[in-house]
């Protein structure tokens, strides 16, 4: 998911801080109130709004997936999530979860569906 703007941010704890009642402040911008407090707390603990970053480590195997499988996908089109799988690991030695492969075909647009 996306994080909101700075600048959102900035209007809704703006809007805070000039006396607006925060259950207005929530239905003129559409944000919930525990998000409201999580930005003031932000605000007055670090002096910034900006998003923080994602925590986790980058995703690597993605990438590689992404540039080999169109060639893969020319070849063996109809194969299943696990064919692909296996695939992988045979061409470079690491394993990869379905889950992995299914977001790999996603970035790429690939359905599997048959057109006429």
């Amino acid at each position: 998911m996306k994080a909101y703007s700075e600048d959102l941010r900035e209007r809704v704890v703006g809007a805070v801080e000039r006396g607006a009642k925060r259950c207005e402040v929530v239905t003129t911008f559409r944000v919930s109130l525990p998000t409201i407090k999580r930005w003031l707390k932000q605000r007055r603990e670090t002096g910034t709004l900006a998003p923080k970053p994602i925590p986790g480590p980058v995703a690597v195997k993605r990438d590689a997936l992404v540039e080999a499988l169109p060639e893969r996908l020319v070849e063996q089109g109809d194969a299943t999530l696990e064919e692909h799988c296996s695939w992988w690991q045979e061409r470079t030695g690491g394993e990869v979860s379905t889950a992995t492969m299914s977001r790999a075909l996603a970035a790429l647009a690939w359905t599997r569906k048959k057109r006429p």
